[in-house]
């Protein structure tokens, strides 16, 4: 059963919905047990018979028309109403009793009711109807409905105060809604906060486990890459004595350069570490400035140039004087591990090319070895952290290089790539914006 008041879906309808139902059930009900429903009920409702003569009233109709108990029994409905409409009523009233359904009254129009003092008040008002033992009955349900017309006329002055009125009468509804439906809603949460408990355990649980992983490997690398140099530390600094003692000058020499060598190795070792230890925390800050390309290409070469195997070559290109604006250290730390991988990664007397160029605001850098590749199934791998293509055998190495610099790329909002053949070389390129 539907009811509307006053050309409006009630925004009581629930309510509305629930006394109809009782209505309907009534002749089933005790004759008590209709009473108390009927004297509890928080709404106006009056009860009249076919010739509108007031049967029943509850407690609230008795407040809100001002009457003491008892005193609307007996009354005409029409008593209730400002002289002015009176006899009117009494042909609504008629025609309703020859073709009773539900409906709201008075469609279109504003109803006025009328208090025991006088006072007349706006009101809203649903009939429904009931056939007991034959005698129709007629069972209105009356709301005040003043406030809400102080509202109107006060959102007709103000665009902005209608829309705030809608919003509210929205959100009444959807408040009924969700009354309606709260159990099956705090079964939905209750399932989707489970589910998102157990992902956030799952995501935990694989955290950890990658945690795990990542010691275990760091521990094993660790171990390895750093018992090498030290070993070869310990046995240079042994035969140096031994050969300084017999003034064998050369043989010293090239122990001092063994163990720089190895010193070397560990220093870097510990870099790795130590720069993906900050790129985990976030600690790695940019210091952007002006700079000229060319030079900064020139620095890099003669630097890296000492630290080659025997008879590799380093050709830079030359570019245009360009005046760029980046980040020198994080640019050198790139260079600097590609053009490492690429000598550590090729024979002697090979040749490695570092180019250039400018092109739509970016910086190209193209680092081009004749090494011995990367296997075609690891290629996808080796941005991974400690992962090394299967043949790189036993080149000194951590896995971490690439892996560091993908996130210095990264920080500069670059992007990287490389092709790669197996045992004829590779080529990596860095895409840095100006």
């Amino acid at each position: 059963m539907t009811m509307v008041v006053s050309g409006r879906t009630d925004f009581c309808q629930a309510f509305f919905i629930l006394k109809a139902l009782c209505l309907i059930i009534m002749p089933f009900l005790a004759n008590e047990t209709f009473r108390q429903i009927f004297q509890s009920s928080v709404e106006a409702i009056i009860m009249v018979d076919r010739d509108g003569r007031i049967l029943l009233a509850n407690p609230v109709s008795e407040r809100m028309f001002g009457y003491e108990k008892d005193m609307l029994r007996g009354l005409l409905v029409e008593d209730l109403l400002p002289e002015s409409v009176r006899s009117r009523h009494v042909k609504y009233r008629e025609g309703f009793t020859a073709h009773p359904e539900p409906r709201p009254m008075g469609m279109g129009r504003d109803l006025v009711a009328r208090r025991n003092d006088g006072s007349t008040f706006p009101v809203a008002v649903s009939l429904s109807h009931t056939n007991i033992e034959g005698e129709l009955l007629v069972m209105a349900f009356i709301s005040d409905v003043s406030e809400r017309k102080k509202q109107e006329e006060a959102l007709r002055r103000s665009e902005e105060q209608l829309l705030v009125y809608a919003s509210e009468l929205e959100k009444k509804v959807q408040s009924r809604t969700e009354d309606l439906n709260a159990t099956i809603h705090a079964l939905e949460k209750e399932v989707i906060e489970r589910k998102r408990a157990e992902e956030d355990a799952h995501k935990a649980l694989d955290r950890e486990r990658e945690l795990n992983e990542l010691k275990s490997k760091f521990v094993s690398i660790a171990s390895h890459e750093f018992r090498t140099p030290l070993s070869t530390i310990m046995s240079s600094a042994s035969l140096i004595k031994q050969y300084n003692e017999r003034q064998e000058g050369e043989k010293v020499d090239k122990h001092v350069l063994r163990i720089k060598s190895s010193v070397n190795h560990l220093t870097g070792i510990l870099n790795d570490f130590l720069s993906l230890g900050k790129l985990e925390e976030g600690k790695v800050e940019m210091v952007k400035e002006n700079f000229v390309l060319n030079d900064f290409l020139h620095e890099v070469k003669e630097e890296l140039t000492p630290t080659l195997k025997h008879g590799q070559s380093l050709m830079v290109n030359e570019i245009p004087s360009v005046v760029v604006n980046s980040d020198q250290r994080i640019l050198r730390n790139i260079l600097f591990n590609l053009i490492s991988n690429a000598s550590k990664y090729s024979e002697e007397e090979k040749s490695i090319s570092v180019t250039c160029s400018i092109e739509n605001m970016h910086i190209n850098f193209l680092i081009r070895d004749e090494g011995i590749g990367i296997p075609e199934e690891d290629q996808k791998h080796m941005f991974d952290r400690f992962f090394r293509a299967s043949n790189a055998g036993n080149i000194q190495g951590t896995g971490l290089g690439l892996n560091i610099v993908r996130r210095y790329v990264e920080l500069l909002n670059g992007k990287i790539s490389f092709s790669s053949t197996y045992g004829k070389g590779s080529v990596f390129k860095v895409v840095i914006p100006m």
